[in-house]
């Protein structure tokens, strides 16, 4: 594939990270990644290509299909507390 930024790639993890060094365990994590079978879209540039080449064995990439839409790295902000009252409108 060529290393153009205007081209996406499709990430899959094909294997677990148990027993994989921390390193390896938290770039699966920064490509999006946590579970078998969990897919990303990223776009093909030369940071992107230096993690996957750090975790090979434990990822299958692709050209991402037209139309794909890019994931936004987006960080998440905890759920509410079970134990929380509830608000009556």
């Amino acid at each position: 594939m060529a290393a153009s930024s205007s081209e996406n790639v499709l990430i899959t993890q094909t294997r677990s990270a148990i027993g994989s060094k921390p390193k390896q365990r938290g770039t699966l994590r920064a490509l999006g990644l946590g579970r078998i079978g969990k897919m990303n879209v990223l776009a093909d540039n030369a940071d992107t290509r230096g993690q996957i080449a750090k975790v090979p064995h434990l990822i299958k990439v692709e050209a991402a299909p037209e139309g794909a839409i890019r994931t936004p790295c987006v960080r998440r902000s905890p759920k509410t507390s079970a134990t929380e009252p509830k608000v009556k409108s």
